[in-house]
């Protein structure tokens, strides 16, 4: 029961109150202003990955409101090999704002040696509606890290080191000419996480010639897939001179071989691990490398068909952009006077001028070597320069890469020819 002096005080309180001299909201009010606060001001840029493609990373803001985004290494299972060379995120701000992003986690490890993927040439590419893709330059920092800086020109901007090309870019390219007389889309298996995977066909298979084409093997090298769709769009114009190509040569094309990777925004290797451009002198593990599995599956039904491929070329990206000649053990004179003229083609028709690797080059287990050393086909590994294109004195895009597509054609015509007395 209450008593007589705590009764007296509360009535004292409401008298306060309704004469002005005391107020139980001022009073409660004036207690949260001086309590601590438990919440932080939110940052005026948002970075934002939960998208298709987007590169795994982890993002803050310093003291002067630069974006710091430390992206998340891709390491290999069966070594310490790490790769970042992928990057590709949306930032979202009010437009007119500057904006400063630093990257960084750029110290890769490549057969146990320290390697760098950036460098002072390295530029970005940068989308305000994510279609149309532009070179911008980046600032190479003496930390080893890369700083972009950009005024925003719409609410949020799409930042890439290559421009991408997604799974859903190719489904959308496979159903665009999947029903064309001249393709035939087939399933030879799939990916360490379920995707499916193609051997796009192109022409008559009954040709003399027969060509193989891998794309995407490491998931970063979206380059290789805009060549690949440049190259199968110029053969299915169905004008005399691609009508002329086909009857020489039929294609065989496995067009995103990493697809998991690709999906997940990783920068080399496949789902579980493996480098897909790895190990190829010995059969592929069908539990760690599914995806070199049923391809090995594939070209072995082709050879036991007779239909094995008469040349071979893996399409990938870095910052050299060689032609990889392969040099195994044996006699090679006669592959390795193909590779010359290869060479000498692809800076005829296209604008290819790096060249070839030189006679001491060495890169044991690609494709190129193990499809020669195991299947006896004449194989090589053909980088295209993400940084810079010399012939076309730029850093590339989606377009340029499609143009050398459009030429490659004519490469493998004139490549296939046969010479009297050969």
């Amino acid at each position: 029961m209450m008593n007589s002096n705590a009764l007296l005080r509360i009535l004292l309180l409401v008298l306060m109150a309704f004469s002005g001299r005391f107020s139980l909201a001022d009073h409660a009010g004036k207690a949260a202003r001086t309590a601590p606060a438990d919440t932080v001001a939110a940052p005026k840029v948002f970075i934002n990955t939960g998208f298709e493609n987007a590169s795994p990373m982890n993002w803050d803001t310093d003291a002067e409101g630069r974006v710091i985004g430390s992206l998340i290494y891709d390491h290999e299972r069966f070594a310490q090999n790490r790769a970042n060379n992928h990057w590709h995120f949306q930032v979202e701000a009010q437009t007119g704002t500057d904006v400063t992003i630093i990257l960084q986690n750029f110290d890769n490890i490549w057969n146990n040696t320290h390697a760098s993927p950036i460098s002072k040439q390295s530029p970005v590419v940068v989308s305000f509606d994510n279609k149309t893709w532009e070179t911008r330059p980046a600032e190479f920092l003496p930390d080893n890290r890369l700083q972009i800086k950009l005024k925003m020109s719409g609410p949020s901007v799409y930042i890439a080191s290559i421009e991408p090309y997604r799974i859903s870019d190719l489904d959308r390219f496979l159903a665009r000419i999947k029903n064309n007389k001249l393709v035939k889309v087939s399933r030879i298996g799939q990916t360490s996480e379920g995707r499916s995977l193609e051997i796009i066909t192109i022409g008559n298979e009954k040709a003399t010639k027969k060509l193989f084409l891998r794309g995407r093997a490491h998931a970063f090298e979206a380059g290789g897939n805009w060549t690949l769709e440049g190259f199968v769009d110029r053969l299915l114009q169905n004008d005399a001179e691609a009508r002329k190509w086909l009857k020489r040569y039929c294609v065989y094309i496995l067009p995103m071989a990493n697809k998991d990777g690709v999906a997940r925004g990783k920068t080399r290797f496949n789902a579980n691990g493996y480098d897909l451009n790895r190990k190829w002198d010995k059969p592929a593990d069908s539990l760690v490398a599914p995806e070199n599995f049923y391809l090995e599956k594939w070209l072995r039904m082709m050879v036991s068909t007779n239909r094995k491929p008469d040349l071979a070329l893996d399409v990938h990206n870095d910052n050299g952009g060689n032609l990889h000649v392969s040099r195994p053990d044996g006699d090679i004179k006669k592959y390795l006077m193909n590779m010359a003229k290869l060479d000498s083609l692809l800076r005829k028709h296209t604008w290819f001028t790096e060249g070839s690797t030189r006679p001491g080059f060495r890169n044991p287990g690609t494709l190129g070597e193990g499809f020669m050393e195991r299947f006896g086909i004449e194989a090589a590994v053909y980088e295209l320069n993400y940084e810079w294109v010399e012939g076309l004195k730029k850093a590339p895009v989606a377009k340029d890469w499609l143009l050398l597509g459009s030429q490659l054609p004519n490469v493998f015509y004139e490549y296939f020819e046969e010479k009297p007395g050969r």
